[in-house]
């Protein structure tokens, strides 16, 4: 099988999604390679397009809500397996050996690898991260469904967690809608902050959650 991974990619901030090859070089000892089914889009895909931030290299692919089926794994990889479902966030790597990382904040490592930024996305056939960065997926859960619960979903999800049984207030309702129905399950109160009813359109299907323009 060919090395070369077939992905969508931009050669400038004006350009337009192409075809476009490359050749990952080898697969790291804690890298897993994944066979990539289905990828959500966010609008830091555009914003990393048209290099809004200022750290965008081209030819640029993006995609950070990706999900699919593990096709190969390094020789040091743990806990995940080829054939395995996952899906690929906003994050792809850690140090794995800082204090963040060893308190369970790995996202706030301070060498972090951001999925599109430095390297290249999941609008691919395949793409690849830390064998800790591969979420499995489980069975009930579709792979299409999935793919946005990796960035709008867990932007949502994750407070609630952490101050489950408080109000919750994200700012506009979004893509996160796929997070919001858990929030009745954790007794979160919880509001949508938007500037106009069109934006939060649909809210009054969101259990637990009210509209406030």
């Amino acid at each position: 099988m060919s090395n070369m991974i077939k992905a969508l990619a931009v050669e400038s901030r004006t350009g337009k999604l192409r075809l476009h090859e490359y050749n990952p070089g080898d697969l790291g000892s804690e890298q897993v390679e994944i066979a990539v089914s289905h990828c959500g889009v966010c609008h830091s895909d555009l914003s990393m397009l048209e290099n809004d931030w200022g750290q965008t290299t081209y030819p640029f692919v993006p995609g950070h809500e990706a999900t699919g089926i593990v096709a190969a794994v390094g020789s040091r990889v743990k806990k995940v397996k080829v054939g395995d479902r996952v899906g690929l966030g906003w994050m792809s790597g850690s140090c794995m050996a800082c204090s963040q990382c060893l308190s369970g904040n790995q996202n706030l490592c301070g060498t972090a690898e951001q999925t599109i930024v430095g390297r290249h996305g999941g609008f691919a056939d395949r793409v690849r991260c830390h064998w800790m960065w591969a979420v499995p997926i489980p069975g009930k859960l579709g792979l299409a469904e999935a793919g946005p619960l990796f960035c709008g979903g867990i932007t949502v999800f994750t407070p609630m967690v952490e101050y489950g049984g408080q109000a919750d207030g994200p700012g506009g309702c979004g893509g996160d809608r796929g997070a919001w129905p858990h929030g009745s399950d954790l007794s979160v109160a919880q509001w949508v902050l938007d500037h106009n009813e069109m934006a939060g359109q649909g809210t009054n299907t969101l259990p637990g959650a009210q509209a406030v323009y």
